[in-house]
């Protein structure tokens, strides 16, 4: 199989790179952006304050930051028939770490040691192409779906922006008509493979005592969207998105002994599971389902009330089986509402929303088939599956749906990285919440955001907590970008946690970027 994604991964380059030279001509100038930059932070504890880590891809997470950041991009030009895009960023520096608990077998006991950031990392660095409509990326770059906002919504529930984005190959379709259908609706969507190379993160702050740990595994991201024409004052967006960890390495520890160890398929029927799931049958990892599926349904309204003015409705609505996908689990999902005036003034953005994920799919999940074959003898006399207990986000065999330690989805649910202890799954799934967002223009060359979260959480369904846990979160951000020097930004940030599910956190952050054009013939 690895010769074979060997020779895939050689065919897509060499097909970018001819979508490329067809897309120069002799004497094409080639306009490009750069950016360079350097944040500064500092709180009382030993993670940042949650709205200055969230949703801006794990960049920063620790206590106190010292970071500089380079970037370069070409944008596709979406008026041509055939473009190209490439772009990279880079960054590095200081953060500093936590104390993450690991077994000693020498004493037997869990021993705390000192993990940090990595002191250099690539966030992007990708190459693309297009042909009509048609795209192709290969190597490192942000995915987002579009329904949220990224700059003032709590997060999708499945592509956030939270975490670093994965590396890998992926193909699509950017809007284009629906045939039959006389431009009154459109189609969107894409799938690829990736890898996210988190493997040796895992490992060092695993605690290697009880639980499961499984590296070097795979990752499939999916969507589709269909909307109806986007020149009308009322336009319905309706899709899904569709995320598959599957493959790699899964080990489990009693006690500080290491009990199983299964290397899980990653062979054609694994990555075919990723658009067809089904069981695989052979490692712990397929008893019910191949790898470990998560998901959401999609929906906005947007209504354009001229001069720029968008007001969107949105709701999504999270799965992790069929269960989920079937609309059994009541309420959850997340409810928004966002304003946007197209213009500078006072207030040019806001979001309210509401989050739920109290119901998945019910307290229980028992299917009767797996009672009743020579597995298990004893048989059952009950003739029905009960399908809940989805634990979102969470897998029996595979980590939870992280990178280095960032949820992928809602950063809304505490990220893995705070569980100093080692515990490499999510704790508090099983939540409540709302979120509100602003921002706005004060003068020419000053601009703010300010947030506000509150959650609660009573743990997981199969872990629930004795005493749920709440947090509050605030953040205010002011952004300085004077006319007179054009390219240069100035910015600083202030939040705050309080409750027991985060801690009660104080940080703030200083960033100075300068961002410009360059041309080549």
């Amino acid at each position: 199989m690895t010769h074979r994604v060997l020779r895939t991964i050689c065919l897509l380059v060499a097909t970018v790179a001819a979508m490329t030279a067809g897309a120069i001509a002799p004497g094409d100038s080639i306009e490009a952006s750069y950016s360079v930059g350097a944040i500064f932070g500092t709180g009382n504890s030993t993670f940042a304050p949650h709205h200055i880590s969230a949703n801006r891809g794990g960049t920063v997470t620790g206590q106190h930051t010292s970071l500089v950041w380079v970037a370069v991009k070409h944008d596709m030009d979406t008026t041509r028939r055939l473009s190209w895009g490439a772009g990279a960023e880079l960054w590095g520096g200081y953060s500093s770490g936590a104390s993450y608990d690991r077994y000693d077998p020498a004493s037997d006991a869990l021993v705390p040691g000192k993990q940090h950031p990595a002191s250099f990392w690539i966030q992007q660095l990708y190459f693309e192409g297009k042909h009509r409509s048609v795209f192709l990326v290969v190597g490192q770059k942000d995915i987002n779906p579009g329904l949220v906002s990224r700059d003032l919504s709590s997060g999708d529930l499945i592509m956030s922006g939270n975490a670093r984005p994965p590396a890998g190959l992926r193909a699509g379709l950017r809007w284009v008509d629906l045939p039959l259908t006389r431009g009154k609706v459109q189609i969107k969507g894409e799938g690829g493979y990736y890898r996210f190379g988190d493997s040796q993160w895992l490992r060092h702050h695993y605690n290697y005592y009880n639980n499961f740990i499984t590296v070097d595994y795979w990752f499939n991201y999916n969507n589709i969207y269909l909307r109806t024409n986007p020149s009308r004052r009322f336009v319905f967006t309706l899709g899904m998105q569709v995320a598959y960890q599957f493959a790699g390495t899964w080990t489990c520890y009693e006690y500080g002994k290491m009990t199983t160890r299964v290397k899980m398929d990653a062979d054609a029927k694994a990555f075919l599971r990723a658009i067809i799931p089904g069981s695989g049958g052979k490692a712990p990892g397929d008893y019910y389902s191949e790898g470990n599926h998560v998901g959401s349904w999609d929906l906005a309204l947007d209504y354009k009330a001229g001069n720029n003015t968008v007001l969107r409705a949105y709701y999504q609505s999270p799965w992790e089986d069929g269960s989920g996908l079937g609309k059994l689990n009541g309420f959850d999902g997340l409810w928004g509402i966002e304003y946007r005036s197209g213009k500078r003034s006072l207030i040019s953005g806001a979001v309210i929303e509401f989050i739920d994920l109290m119901n998945q799919s019910g307290p229980m999940h028992f299917a009767y088939k797996d009672f009743k074959d020579d597995d298990h003898p004893t048989g059952s006399e009950v003739g029905h599956a009960t399908t809940g207990a989805d634990d979102y986000y969470n897998n029996y065999c595979y980590n939870s749906y992280q990178n280095r330690g960032m949820t992928i989805g809602t950063p809304m649910v505490a990220n893995v990285l705070y569980n100093t202890d080692g515990y490499l799954r999510i704790t508090d799934n099983r939540l409540r919440g709302f979120h509100m967002a602003i921002t706005g223009n004060v003068s020419r060359d000053v601009s703010y955001r300010a947030m506000m979260s509150w959650r609660k959480s009573w743990g997981t369904p199969y872990i629930p907590r004795l005493q749920p846990v709440a947090a509050s979160s605030m953040m205010l951000e002011c952004t300085w970008q004077p006319q007179r020097l054009k390219g240069l930004q100035l910015q600083l940030q202030m939040a705050h946690d309080h409750g027991k599910l985060t801690g009660n956190n104080t940080g703030a952050t200083l960033a100075i970027s300068y961002n410009g054009n360059f041309g080549l013939r």
